[in-house]
Protein backbone atom coordinates (compact mmCIF):
# COMPACT_ATOMS: atom_id res chain seq x y z
CA UNK A 1 0.00 0.00 0.00
CA UNK A 2 1.36 3.38 -1.05
CA UNK A 3 -0.08 6.51 0.58
CA UNK A 4 0.04 9.67 -1.54
CA UNK A 5 -1.21 13.21 -1.15
CA UNK A 6 -2.70 13.93 -4.59
CA UNK A 7 -3.52 12.12 -7.81
CA UNK A 8 -0.34 12.15 -9.97
CA UNK A 9 1.95 11.62 -6.94
CA UNK A 10 1.59 7.86 -7.38
CA UNK A 11 2.94 8.16 -10.92
CA UNK A 12 5.95 10.34 -10.12
CA UNK A 13 6.92 8.48 -6.95
CA UNK A 14 7.19 4.73 -7.27
CA UNK A 15 5.07 3.96 -10.34
CA UNK A 16 7.68 1.68 -11.90
CA UNK A 17 7.90 -0.22 -8.63
CA UNK A 18 4.11 -0.60 -8.53
CA UNK A 19 4.08 -1.91 -12.12
CA UNK A 20 6.96 -4.26 -11.31
CA UNK A 21 5.12 -5.85 -8.39
CA UNK A 22 1.80 -6.13 -10.21
CA UNK A 23 3.68 -7.94 -13.00
CA UNK A 24 4.74 -10.49 -10.38
CA UNK A 25 1.14 -11.03 -9.34
CA UNK A 26 1.30 -9.00 -6.13
CA UNK A 27 -1.60 -6.81 -5.11
CA UNK A 28 -0.74 -3.11 -5.00
CA UNK A 29 -3.08 -0.44 -3.65
CA UNK A 30 -2.50 3.28 -4.02
CA UNK A 31 -4.35 5.62 -1.67
CA UNK A 32 -4.84 9.25 -2.73
CA UNK A 33 -5.53 11.31 0.39
CA UNK A 34 -7.05 14.23 -1.54
CA UNK A 35 -8.58 14.87 -4.93
CA UNK A 36 -6.09 17.55 -5.94
CA UNK A 37 -8.89 20.09 -6.25
CA UNK A 38 -6.68 23.10 -5.51
CA UNK A 39 -3.92 22.16 -7.93
CA UNK A 40 -2.92 24.42 -10.78
CA UNK A 41 -3.24 23.61 -14.46
CA UNK A 42 0.40 22.94 -15.28
CA UNK A 43 -0.02 21.96 -18.92
CA UNK A 44 -1.68 24.58 -21.08
CA UNK A 45 -0.88 22.41 -24.09
CA UNK A 46 -3.67 19.95 -23.34
CA UNK A 47 -6.38 19.41 -25.98
CA UNK A 48 -8.92 22.20 -25.81
CA UNK A 49 -11.74 19.98 -24.55
CA UNK A 50 -9.61 18.74 -21.64
CA UNK A 51 -8.36 22.25 -20.93
CA UNK A 52 -11.92 23.54 -20.79
CA UNK A 53 -12.86 20.78 -18.35
CA UNK A 54 -9.80 21.53 -16.23
CA UNK A 55 -10.90 25.14 -15.91
CA UNK A 56 -14.50 24.14 -15.22
CA UNK A 57 -14.09 21.00 -13.10
CA UNK A 58 -10.48 20.25 -12.20
CA UNK A 59 -11.50 17.74 -9.53
CA UNK A 60 -13.54 15.75 -12.06
CA UNK A 61 -10.73 15.80 -14.61
CA UNK A 62 -8.20 14.64 -12.07
CA UNK A 63 -10.43 11.67 -11.23
CA UNK A 64 -10.44 10.72 -14.91
CA UNK A 65 -6.68 11.11 -15.08
CA UNK A 66 -6.22 8.95 -12.00
CA UNK A 67 -8.38 6.21 -13.50
CA UNK A 68 -6.23 6.25 -16.63
CA UNK A 69 -3.01 6.00 -14.61
CA UNK A 70 -4.50 3.19 -12.52
CA UNK A 71 -5.24 1.25 -15.70
CA UNK A 72 -1.68 1.70 -16.97
CA UNK A 73 -0.12 0.45 -13.74
CA UNK A 74 -2.58 -2.36 -13.01
CA UNK A 75 -3.03 -1.22 -9.44
CA UNK A 76 -5.95 -0.95 -7.07
CA UNK A 77 -6.85 2.59 -6.03
CA UNK A 78 -8.82 4.25 -3.26
CA UNK A 79 -9.63 7.87 -2.49
CA UNK A 80 -9.26 8.73 1.18
CA UNK A 81 -11.84 11.43 0.52
CA UNK A 82 -10.27 14.66 1.76
CA UNK A 83 -10.12 18.01 0.01
CA UNK A 84 -6.83 19.42 -1.24
CA UNK A 85 -5.50 22.00 1.25
CA UNK A 86 -3.50 24.09 -1.19
CA UNK A 87 -0.70 26.15 0.31
CA UNK A 88 -1.13 27.80 3.69
CA UNK A 89 -2.81 31.20 3.76
CA UNK A 90 -0.94 34.28 4.94
CA UNK A 91 -1.97 33.60 8.53
CA UNK A 92 -0.78 29.99 8.32
CA UNK A 93 -4.25 28.45 8.24
CA UNK A 94 -5.97 26.28 5.66
CA UNK A 95 -9.49 26.29 4.24
CA UNK A 96 -11.99 24.68 6.64
CA UNK A 97 -12.52 21.01 5.90
CA UNK A 98 -9.32 20.63 3.90
CA UNK A 99 -6.94 17.74 4.59
CA UNK A 100 -4.33 19.71 6.54
CA UNK A 101 -6.95 21.35 8.76
CA UNK A 102 -8.62 18.18 10.03
CA UNK A 103 -7.51 16.67 13.38
CA UNK A 104 -5.32 13.62 12.99
CA UNK A 105 -7.61 11.30 14.93
CA UNK A 106 -10.33 12.02 12.37
CA UNK A 107 -8.30 12.00 9.16
CA UNK A 108 -6.39 8.82 10.02
CA UNK A 109 -9.39 6.60 10.71
CA UNK A 110 -10.36 6.00 7.04
CA UNK A 111 -6.79 4.97 6.29
CA UNK A 112 -6.71 2.64 9.29
CA UNK A 113 -9.90 1.07 7.95
CA UNK A 114 -8.29 0.60 4.52
CA UNK A 115 -5.20 -0.98 6.07
CA UNK A 116 -7.33 -3.38 8.09
CA UNK A 117 -9.43 -4.38 5.09
CA UNK A 118 -6.66 -4.61 2.46
CA UNK A 119 -4.13 -6.13 4.89
CA UNK A 120 -0.90 -4.94 3.25
CA UNK A 121 2.44 -6.40 4.26
CA UNK A 122 4.24 -3.20 3.23
CA UNK A 123 3.33 0.49 3.50
CA UNK A 124 5.08 3.33 1.67
CA UNK A 125 4.66 6.99 2.46
CA UNK A 126 6.72 10.21 2.53
CA UNK A 127 9.24 11.41 5.09
CA UNK A 128 8.65 14.11 7.69
CA UNK A 129 9.11 16.84 5.06
CA UNK A 130 6.56 15.26 2.74
CA UNK A 131 9.20 14.70 0.07
CA UNK A 132 8.69 18.40 -0.53
CA UNK A 133 6.95 20.74 1.90
CA UNK A 134 3.43 20.91 0.52
CA UNK A 135 1.02 20.76 3.48
CA UNK A 136 -0.84 17.76 2.07
CA UNK A 137 2.40 15.84 1.57
CA UNK A 138 3.42 16.49 5.15
CA UNK A 139 -0.05 15.49 6.30
CA UNK A 140 0.09 12.31 4.21
CA UNK A 141 3.26 11.40 6.08
CA UNK A 142 1.63 12.03 9.46
CA UNK A 143 -1.54 10.14 8.57
CA UNK A 144 0.39 7.28 6.95
CA UNK A 145 2.63 6.74 9.98
CA UNK A 146 -0.35 7.00 12.32
CA UNK A 147 -2.23 4.35 10.35
CA UNK A 148 0.81 2.07 10.25
CA UNK A 149 1.10 2.22 14.03
CA UNK A 150 -2.57 2.21 14.91
CA UNK A 151 -3.89 -0.48 12.58
CA UNK A 152 -2.43 -3.26 14.73
CA UNK A 153 -3.76 -1.91 18.02
CA UNK A 154 -7.23 -3.24 18.91
CA UNK A 155 -7.72 -0.40 21.38
CA UNK A 156 -7.40 2.25 18.68
CA UNK A 157 -10.09 3.03 16.11
CA UNK A 158 -12.21 0.05 17.25
CA UNK A 159 -14.88 0.78 14.63
CA UNK A 160 -12.38 0.58 11.74
CA UNK A 161 -12.21 -3.22 11.46
CA UNK A 162 -10.17 -6.06 12.87
CA UNK A 163 -6.55 -5.17 13.73
CA UNK A 164 -3.83 -5.82 11.17
CA UNK A 165 -0.06 -5.60 11.67
CA UNK A 166 1.75 -4.19 8.63
CA UNK A 167 5.18 -5.81 8.46
CA UNK A 168 7.28 -2.97 7.02
CA UNK A 169 7.13 0.81 6.64
CA UNK A 170 9.15 2.60 3.95
CA UNK A 171 9.73 6.19 2.92
CA UNK A 172 9.87 7.01 -0.76
CA UNK A 173 13.36 8.11 -1.87
CA UNK A 174 12.78 8.15 -5.65
CA UNK A 175 14.04 11.70 -6.13
CA UNK A 176 17.53 11.65 -4.70
CA UNK A 177 20.73 13.50 -5.64
CA UNK A 178 22.58 10.28 -6.48
CA UNK A 179 20.09 9.42 -9.21
CA UNK A 180 20.17 12.94 -10.66
CA UNK A 181 23.95 13.02 -10.67
CA UNK A 182 24.27 9.58 -12.25
CA UNK A 183 21.91 10.47 -15.11
CA UNK A 184 23.65 13.84 -15.59
CA UNK A 185 27.09 12.21 -15.75
CA UNK A 186 25.90 9.63 -18.28
CA UNK A 187 24.37 12.30 -20.50
CA UNK A 188 27.46 14.46 -20.22
CA UNK A 189 29.52 11.55 -21.56
CA UNK A 190 27.13 10.16 -24.18
CA UNK A 191 25.09 13.17 -25.35
CA UNK A 192 26.79 16.39 -24.16
CA UNK A 193 24.87 18.51 -26.70
CA UNK A 194 21.49 17.40 -25.35
CA UNK A 195 19.44 20.34 -24.03
CA UNK A 196 18.63 18.14 -21.06
CA UNK A 197 22.24 18.50 -19.86
CA UNK A 198 21.80 22.16 -18.99
CA UNK A 199 18.42 21.46 -17.41
CA UNK A 200 19.88 18.76 -15.16
CA UNK A 201 22.81 21.02 -14.34
CA UNK A 202 20.35 23.62 -13.08
CA UNK A 203 18.51 20.97 -11.07
CA UNK A 204 21.76 19.88 -9.44
CA UNK A 205 22.16 23.44 -8.22
CA UNK A 206 19.01 23.36 -6.10
CA UNK A 207 18.43 19.67 -5.51
CA UNK A 208 20.93 19.32 -2.69
CA UNK A 209 19.02 17.24 -0.23
CA UNK A 210 20.93 15.85 2.74
CA UNK A 211 22.17 12.33 2.33
CA UNK A 212 19.55 9.74 3.20
CA UNK A 213 19.96 6.09 3.97
CA UNK A 214 18.65 4.30 0.90
CA UNK A 215 18.17 0.77 2.17
CA UNK A 216 16.18 -0.75 -0.67
CA UNK A 217 16.68 -0.53 -4.43
CA UNK A 218 13.96 -2.08 -6.57
CA UNK A 219 15.05 -3.29 -10.06
CA UNK A 220 12.20 -1.54 -11.85
CA UNK A 221 13.98 -0.32 -14.99
CA UNK A 222 11.89 -2.52 -17.27
CA UNK A 223 8.83 -0.56 -16.16
CA UNK A 224 10.05 3.01 -16.72
CA UNK A 225 7.88 3.25 -19.84
CA UNK A 226 4.80 2.24 -17.85
CA UNK A 227 5.72 4.89 -15.28
CA UNK A 228 5.95 7.50 -18.05
CA UNK A 229 2.59 6.50 -19.53
CA UNK A 230 1.01 6.79 -16.09
CA UNK A 231 2.58 10.21 -15.61
CA UNK A 232 1.31 11.42 -18.98
CA UNK A 233 -2.17 10.26 -17.97
CA UNK A 234 -2.13 13.21 -15.55
CA UNK A 235 -2.11 15.66 -18.44
CA UNK A 236 -3.37 18.62 -16.42
CA UNK A 237 -0.33 18.31 -14.15
CA UNK A 238 2.44 16.98 -16.38
CA UNK A 239 3.52 18.33 -19.76
CA UNK A 240 4.33 15.40 -22.08
CA UNK A 241 7.92 16.57 -22.61
CA UNK A 242 8.61 17.88 -19.10
CA UNK A 243 12.39 17.79 -18.49
CA UNK A 244 11.72 17.46 -14.77
CA UNK A 245 9.99 14.11 -15.20
CA UNK A 246 11.05 12.64 -18.52
CA UNK A 247 14.66 11.64 -19.01
CA UNK A 248 15.77 9.10 -21.66
CA UNK A 249 14.92 5.70 -20.30
CA UNK A 250 17.90 4.00 -21.91
CA UNK A 251 20.13 6.44 -20.04
CA UNK A 252 18.27 5.82 -16.79
CA UNK A 253 18.55 2.06 -17.17
CA UNK A 254 22.32 2.42 -17.61
CA UNK A 255 22.89 5.03 -14.93
CA UNK A 256 20.26 4.28 -12.26
CA UNK A 257 17.95 1.34 -13.07
CA UNK A 258 16.23 1.23 -9.69
CA UNK A 259 13.59 3.02 -7.65
CA UNK A 260 14.74 3.66 -4.13
CA UNK A 261 13.24 3.48 -0.65
CA UNK A 262 14.28 3.74 2.98
CA UNK A 263 13.14 1.11 5.47
CA UNK A 264 11.89 2.98 8.54
CA UNK A 265 10.39 0.19 10.63
CA UNK A 266 10.18 -3.57 10.28
CA UNK A 267 8.44 -6.26 12.27
CA UNK A 268 10.43 -8.95 10.43
CA UNK A 269 14.12 -9.70 10.09
CA UNK A 270 15.75 -8.54 6.88
CA UNK A 271 19.28 -7.94 5.63
CA UNK A 272 20.58 -4.72 4.12
CA UNK A 273 20.77 -3.69 1.40
CA UNK A 274 17.47 -4.98 0.04
CA UNK A 275 16.28 -5.46 -3.52
CA UNK A 276 12.74 -6.46 -2.52
CA UNK A 277 10.19 -4.58 -0.40
CA UNK A 278 8.93 -7.96 0.81
CA UNK A 279 12.35 -9.21 1.96
CA UNK A 280 11.98 -11.12 5.21
CA UNK A 281 8.21 -11.29 5.08
CA UNK A 282 8.01 -14.65 3.38
CA UNK A 283 9.98 -16.15 6.30
CA UNK A 284 8.11 -14.37 9.06
CA UNK A 285 6.21 -16.40 11.57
Amino acid sequence: MAVHAHPDDESSKGAATAAYYTSLGDEVMVVSCTGGERGDILNEGMPQAALAMARRDLAGLRRREMAAAQSVLGIQHRWLGYVDSGMARDDGTFPPGSFASIPLEISAEPLVALVRSFKPHVMITYDENGGYPHPDHIRAHVVGVEAYRAAADPARYPDAGEPWQVSKLYYDRIFNPGRLNAVYDDLLETAPESPLVSRLRDMRGWMREPDVDITTRIPAGEFFEARDRALRSHASQVAPDSPFFFWPNDVQRRAWPTEDFQLIDSKVTTQMPETDLFAGIENAG
